[in-house]
């Protein structure tokens, strides 16, 4: 059968896909000269010792700006603030100092690392030998969730002890896997003492007379706030020596610090006259975009010195010790992560001192 003009019993003409004389036909079907991409050149790495910035290679392929890896164990090294790191004698010189040094770990926005920093700056300071107990003062219970209480099931909680007159606190501090941290676990219950405390006389100080009881057998606490400017805010920083305020790296996180310093500022005129800011603390720190190191450009020219040297980068350590139940010191241990956490104890340390 002839293809071309009998299909079916119906005529088909013959079609020619292609005519080598068409010189238009000819560019249609011209397979373009594939071009050879330009080859990636790796970023050098600067000799060991040196303490010169490093540039972060953009993913567009530009260099933007010089973004300092610095750290606290090169002093004079240029850190990602751009200031260079002080000179910082290791925690084991530190004396130990009790009653204990109370440091609220305070911002109103969630979401920008306040419990992160709060369990590995107490794991920092106790694994050496600083001993320290962890407030869960927020009704989520996040803190008691990443040093692996379930909050569910817990029978006391700091709740009892704010509300209760029943309940020891030492029945409801719980140790945990580092030696020399315990916790003070909250669970959901306590949503509900920031309404009963409001017909409680000098409501603002009752968690300062609970840890008032146990304040001598520390060297330091560290009290986990709620996201919030409520009443138990208020109360940690009125029991408080000194507040840290941890700042993402983000714009929303930059415009909330001035209602946070105006809020403790009516603290310390009305409520607590020995309140300090001990520091900012830069936390979620993405050296890559430009956004990021932005926001802590701008925060350093606002704030000055009262911004820590040490700066918490992004890392998927992070969430993967909340699964883990303990902290980075211990789950990655010679992580950078863990490495910034000791520096910033160093730091916590030397302020707390007048270093």
């Amino acid at each position: 059968m002839d293809e071309s003009t009998e299909f079916g019993g119906r005529q088909r003409p013959t079609v020619e896909l292609y005519d080598p004389s068409d010189s238009a036909a000819e560019e249609l079907f011209t397979v373009p000269e594939q071009v050879a991409p330009e080859p990636t050149v790796p970023v050098a790495e600067p000799p060991a010792g040196e303490d010169e910035p490093i540039r972060e290679y953009e993913p567009d392929g530009r260099f933007d700006r010089a973004v300092g890896k610095g750290s606290a164990d090169k002093p004079g090294s240029i850190g990602p603030t751009g200031r260079p790191f002080p000179k910082l004698p290791p925690i084991s010189d530190w004396p130990h100092t009790r009653p204990a040094m109370i440091i609220a770990m305070c911002n109103q926005k969630g979401g920008v690392g306040k419990t992160t920093s709060t369990i590995n700056l107490g794991a920092a300071l106790a694994e050496a030998g600083i001993k320290t107990l962890l407030v869960d003062f927020d009704p989520q219970g996040s803190l008691s969730v990443g040093l692996g209480v379930n909050p569910h099931t817990l029978e006391l909680s700091i709740y009892n002890l704010l509300l209760g007159r029943d309940t020891e606190i030492d029945e409801v501090i719980s140790p945990t896997n580092v030696e020399g941290l315990d916790v003070l676990p909250s669970n959901i219950d306590l949503s509900a003492a920031e309404v009963q405390l409001v017909s409680e006389v000098a409501r603002e100080q009752t968690l300062l007379r609970v840890l008032e009881k146990i304040r001598g057998e520390y060297d330091v606490i560290l009290i986990d706030c709620a996201p919030s400017l409520g009443l138990l805010t208020v109360n940690a920083l009125t029991a408080a020596d000194k507040v840290i305020m941890p700042l993402e790296c983000e714009f929303f996180a930059l415009r909330g610090i001035a209602l946070l310093t105006d809020t403790i500022a009516k603290v310390q005129d009305r409520l607590n006259p020995k309140l300090e800011i001990l520091g900012i603390l830069g936390t979620m720190f993405d050296p890559r975009t430009l956004h990021s190191r932005e926001v802590l450009e701008r925060v350093v020219q606002a704030f000055g010195e009262t911004v820590f040297h040490t700066v918490i980068r992004r890392t998927v350590k992070f969430p993967e010790t909340t699964v883990a139940g303990e902290p980075i010191t211990t789950y990655a241990s010679s992580s950078p992560g863990a490495a910034a956490y000791r520096s910033l104890a160093r730091e916590v340390l030397a302020r707390c001192h007048g270093g």
